[in-house]
């Protein structure tokens, strides 16, 4: 079974929410977000990020504090406005390329914490505690975790007639995207979807893992306060066949001492390798590997017979890569924390990658295939995790758009 909520959302007010929303914080270069902050009063920038010029000066829980004082100026300044009732909310995101419709609902912790909303991704505990700190201290939430359902003709259908109807937003963004934003908050509608999210099995966390678990932390110290909607989290439900994922590529700022030569001989015993010279190559299958070394690339092609089939977690890219190059020949173990690895989402061209190591910050740059939704539900279905840095999961939510208050 899979528990949905609907909740009393803030939102922004309609003739502001174009101006209102924004990506989320850490897309924002420095020079951008100081932009954002001295042009766009309404930014939602200006909540999240509370004294910009003097952020690096002040103790966590004073800039908690500053947010949620923002957060209440917005709400007093009726640039975001509370509803007087629940409701579930059906969000569409279009991309150049993409159509992303999904539902905006609380997810329960109950159904987290057994087990019947899952995941394959390993969290850093101090980041857990952090996001814990930041959602007691500010009362809300406005970066739902990303979730997967199974494809459903009837919930298909139900979100294309709903979608008929006249949305409460649709707006276009500065990186040529376009939102639309509908409500749901007749009993009738918010009782077909929780009974027909009620018959799923499972569901599967594909992007915000860390925020889920600070959501179940916060859940258990606060509890004893009655408050019913910590027995939630705000949650993004999109069917698993259209989330996209794309690969993280890796780049590495030295050979751990080995020459060029000898880095390739090493490499040649787990790897048939392919020169390609100037041509932009990336994998084209799973066990196929791209790099950029010296001036070119190669295709790497995994030799098959050197792994486990059997096992699912040696059968991931990231963790051949990890087991038979990153660790053994370059040195490189802890994924999260070594200085001398970086990533790349693969939506971002691999010229990037070129241009990095030929500038010389980088000595050799890695190119993946990207894992697929069977791949990830996998392991999650046999707690497995993944390697650091696996995939890196669209849609992406704007910030300020919906906000779940605890």
């Amino acid at each position: 079974m899979a528990k949905i909520n609907p909740f009393k959302a803030v939102r922004p007010a309609p003739d502001k929410v174009a101006l209102v929303t924004c990506r989320t914080y850490d897309d924002y270069s420095s020079a951008e977000l100081a932009a954002w902050l001295s042009f766009n009063p309404y930014s939602f920038l200006h909540v999240i990020h509370p004294a910009y010029a003097h952020a690096q000066k002040i103790t966590l829980e004073k800039r908690f504090k500053g947010v949620a004082h923002k957060y209440q100026d917005f709400k007093d300044e009726d640039i975001l406005i509370a509803e007087n009732s629940t409701a579930f909310y059906i969000y569409e995101i279009e991309t150049k390329d993409q159509l992303f419709t999904g539902i905006i609902a609380g997810a329960s912790i109950a159904d987290y914490q057994n087990g019947y909303i899952k995941k394959h991704e390993d969290t850093l505990q101090y980041r857990v505690e952090l996001f814990k700190d930041y959602l007691h201290q500010t009362h809300f939430n406005t970066e739902p975790v990303l979730i997967t359902y199974p494809d459903s003709i009837e919930i298909n259908t139900f979100l294309s007639l709903q979608k008929q109807q006249q949305p409460v937003y649709s707006f276009a963004t500065p990186n040529k995207e376009k939102h639309t934003l509908w409500k749901l908050d007749t009993q009738t509608e918010m009782d077909w979807l929780v009974e027909h999210f009620d018959k799923i099995p499972n569901l599967y966390i594909a992007d915000g893992h860390h925020r889920s678990a600070s959501a179940e932390l916060l859940y258990e110290q606060d509890k004893h306060l009655g408050n019913e909607n910590l027995n939630y989290f705000m949650s993004f439900l999109i069917a698993e066949s259209t989330v996209k994922i794309y690969e993280y590529n890796r780049l590495v700022r030295d050979l751990n001492g080995l020459t060029k030569d000898d880095f390739i001989k090493k490499l040649a015993e787990h790897f048939i390798i392919k020169t390609k010279d100037q041509e932009l190559w990336k994998p084209q299958n799973k066990f196929e590997f791209g790099m950029y070394l010296d001036g070119s690339f190669y295709a790497l092609f995994y030799k098959h017979e050197q792994h486990d089939e059997s096992s699912l977690l040696n059968s991931l890219d990231a963790q051949i890569l990890y087991a038979t190059v990153l660790h053994p020949l370059l040195g490189i173990e802890d994924l999260r924390n070594d200085e001398r690895i970086d990533y790349i989402p693969g939506k971002q061209s691999i010229a990037i990658i070129k241009e990095l190591v030929d500038e010389g910050e980088f000595q050799v740059g890695f190119m993946l295939y990207p894992s697929d939704i069977n791949e990830i539900k996998a392991l999650a279905d046999n707690n497995l995790i993944m390697p650091p840095k696996s995939t890196y999961i669209e849609p992406k939510f704007r910030n300020g758009l919906v906000v779940y208050e605890l």
